[in-house]
């Protein structure tokens, strides 16, 4: 019998070949000790991971520090984004003991701050909004000196959802725009890149304290003007937290590089970003959401109360 279809909704696109990567993006194969350590504990409390299911480049070297994002609400997105590795499909059903499973993670990794996602569940009334702050309250309870940041969906048509995660308080809110909003259509088909500015802003208006992060893929076609624009625009939606990196094709399925983009220009956006005010920018080709975020997160904060001792 084959194997299912791991991608069902990427099946008709036609192929587009998978670009040979740059050396400034190459990477070693995950062999540490410590790696397979946390790829026992994972499988153990039968938790997904968005390092894995994303193929993620940074995975052994965050996994050998025992640094995972863990990825809840099941291994099934019900969106077909153009960028994501992610299987598509009919989703899994709820496990009502991740929350617990995910916060003894934390406690037994012994992690000082956890990167929590999940993929998009459409089908579910609130979205799995619940199923985070379940999440959160209970890294709360079993790991309290863990600092905790979500990266939700979009929420999309779901009422009250951005609210209650909000509520939870986690220490950072996380949600990516990933692209430029003239490509939404062709990589983010499923999702409306206005609506998640207003996500953001939303955090923002309901916990003004509570720090914000988003980011975004370059070398998907954009072009220098569109970056700063979004830049420009996460500003507005009064974002702390900048995250850019390099745009890596999947499989021939997804959607193709358009170019490699040189650390030399990750550093003029960083430089730029900083300069339209976000407190903590972090852009390289190998920046993801949850690469070093618990180091980002520290400065972070210092960077915040630097400038509440300025004023």
């Amino acid at each position: 019998m084959s194997e299912p279809l791991r991608h069902p909704e990427k099946a008709h696109r036609p192929d587009n070949p998978v670009s040979r990567k740059p050396s400034w993006i190459r990477v070693k194969a995950p062999t540490s000790p410590e790696y397979r350590a946390t790829q026992r504990l994972m499988r153990e409390l039968k938790l997904n991971t968005v390092c894995e299911e994303a193929a993620c480049p940074n995975i052994g070297e965050c996994w050998k520090q025992k640094h995972a994002t863990v990825m809840i609400l099941g291994s099934v997105c019900t969106r077909a984004c153009a960028f994501c590795n992610v299987a598509t499909g009919r989703p899994d059903q709820l496990d009502p003991h991740e929350p617990q499973h995910v916060a003894e993670a934390a406690a037994r990794l012994g992690l000082s701050h956890i990167v929590v996602t999940s993929v998009d569940r459409d089908d579910l009334a609130d979205g799995g909004a619940e199923h985070f702050v379940r999440t959160i309250r209970a890294i709360r309870e079993l790991a309290p000196a863990t600092t905790i940041e979500v990266l939700t969906p979009d929420f999309l048509k779901k009422e009250g959802a951005i609210e209650a995660v909000a509520a939870a308080r986690p220490d950072i809110y996380n949600h990516n725009l990933e692209t430029v909003p003239r490509l939404y259509a062709e990589v983010r088909p499923g999702a409306r890149y206005f609506h998640s500015l207003r996500l953001l802003d939303r955090v923002k208006d309901l916990d003004p304290a509570l720090f914000t992060k988003s980011g975004i893929m370059v070398g998907l076609g954009e072009d220098k003007a569109e970056v700063l624009q979004v830049m420009d625009d996460l500003r507005a939606a009064r974002v702390d937290f900048l995250t850019i990196g390099q745009y890596l094709q999947p499989t021939p399925k997804h959607h193709a590089v358009e170019r490699f983009v040189t650390p030399e220009e990750f550093e003029t956006y960083r430089a730029l970003a900083f300069g339209k005010g976000f407190l903590m920018v972090s852009a390289s080709p190998l920046t993801r959401s949850s690469y070093f975020a618990g180091e980002d997160f520290a400065r972070l904060r210092a960077a915040r109360a630097e400038t509440f001792a300025a004023l």
